[in-house]
């Protein structure tokens, strides 16, 4: 039996990158998993993906379904998963967006994109989350906030205060959590080799890696430290920051 059988897990914005290696792994170790992306085609192949491993897949994609920033769509996953999966036990709050511009030239729908998704979208997903995780006394939360939340970045006031509020966020929620069996953590991903990453420019980029100690990160690092804190070994570990880095922060 893997570490997750008879689990169910959300994981929001699985439908690429870093969450669909969360989702991937999540789901080798037994757990059924609704996929949740706002693009429905990304998503969909994603769980497609997962159904050849043999476990139970939902999806929750586009809009209004997928959208974490509204209230309603984010009960609805949460009905979804309880209703097609059986029940639900882990939530994995990876959506995340960036809309990069220096403070003086950054507008205001810049700002409030950001932090709705980022930000809001945890805070709803979560309080969806409560009430059924109290109830049945037990649930684990995992949060992804960002190395940019602990030194700042240049052009990213928006996606750093939007990661630092949600290491902010964890801490409080677990500290109300606690004694409903429910582990609630963050983990702080360093520079990691996404789609988004290899966007930058290519002497940015090489900067950027040549920079990390251990080199730079996978998905499948940041994933296994997720699939750590969803298992029962981590049973006793609460409120607490990880941060994936490979040594670019010590």
């Amino acid at each position: 039996m893997g570490r997750l059988e008879n689990r169910v897990a959300i994981v929001t914005g699985s439908g690429r990158g870093i969450g669909k290696e969360i989702a991937r792994l999540l789901a080798e170790e037994g757990a059924s998993v609704l996929i949740n992306d706002i693009d429905g085609e990304v998503a969909e192949a994603a769980a497609e993906e997962l159904r050849k491993l043999n476990v139970k897949v939902a999806v929750a994609a586009g809009i209004p379904d997928g959208d974490v920033t509204n209230e309603l769509s984010c009960r609805g996953m949460v009905d979804k998963a309880k209703k097609e999966l059986g029940g639900l036990h882990i939530l994995v709050n990876n959506a995340g967006i960036t809309r990069d511009k220096v403070i003086h030239k950054m507008d205001y729908q810049m700002w409030k994109s950001v932090l709705n998704v980022n930000l809001k979208g945890v805070f709803l997903m979560t309080k969806a989350v409560c009430e059924h995780f109290k109830s049945q006394r037990y649930g684990k939360i995992v949060n992804l906030s960002s190395i940019a939340a602990l030194g700042g970045n240049i052009g990213q006031v928006n996606y750093a205060a939007s990661k630092a509020a949600v290491i902010s966020l964890t801490k409080s929620t677990a500290i109300e959590l606690a004694p409903y069996n429910v582990c609630v953590n963050t983990i702080a991903p360093g520079i990691i080799d996404t789609r988004l990453t290899r966007e930058m420019p290519e002497e940015k980029f090489e900067s950027f890696s040549r920079a990390i100690p251990m080199g730079l990160g996978t998905p499948y690092q940041v994933a296994r430290v997720v699939l750590g804190l969803c298992s029962e070994d981590f049973d006793y570990v609460t409120g607490q920051l990880i941060v994936v880095g490979g040594g670019l922060i010590i």
